[in-house]
């Protein structure tokens, strides 16, 4: 399976050579400012596993709380954030799931920031939920756990 997606207007189309370590739905302000939405759902994968097919996403750096930089990928023409990422790490990049053709094939494992959750926006039941963050070492599956400390060396 090698699912593809693109911004709105078509113009950057993407494959992934690998499926996600692991997905977030995010209730944060941040996300709920930048996408226009009650949340983001942002799937972690290795940025050598996204292939672009067409066109050529642009960077847009936004400012974080953190001072890190959280550099936006972005379709030149219609401005789509198609993936991020945060704190310029060049190898980790969080993939916006709705550009996805098949944004159904990965549902969040956990949901984030609930604490700023907008309250007409339910939960699914028994939907892993944490007011801020939670521990990667209990949530996230052994594979994955390697695979990011492949990526980003012991204990990061």
């Amino acid at each position: 399976m090698q699912p593809t997606g693109s911004c709105f207007c078509g113009a950057v189309r993407y494959r992934l050579t690998a499926a996600p370590m692991f997905v977030h739905c995010c209730h944060c302000r941040d996300c709920q400012r930048q996408t226009g939405g009650a949340f983001a759902i942002n799937a972690l994968i290795e940025t050598a596993n996204i292939k672009i097919l067409s066109g050529r996403p642009e960077i847009f750096t936004l400012k974080t709380d953190s001072g890190r930089p959280h550099d936006v990928y972005r379709c030149p023409a219609c401005l789509s954030a198609l993936w991020s990422d945060y704190g310029r790490r060049g190898v980790l990049s969080f993939l916006r799931v709705a550009t996805l053709d098949d944004p159904g094939q990965f549902p969040p494992d956990v949901h984030i920031f609930t604490r700023s959750k907008l309250p007409w926006v339910p939960l699914p039941e028994n939907a892993r939920a944490f007011d801020i963050y939670y521990d990667m070492a209990k949530e996230w599956p052994a594979e994955s756990l390697k695979r990011r400390e492949a990526l980003l060396g012991p204990g990061k």
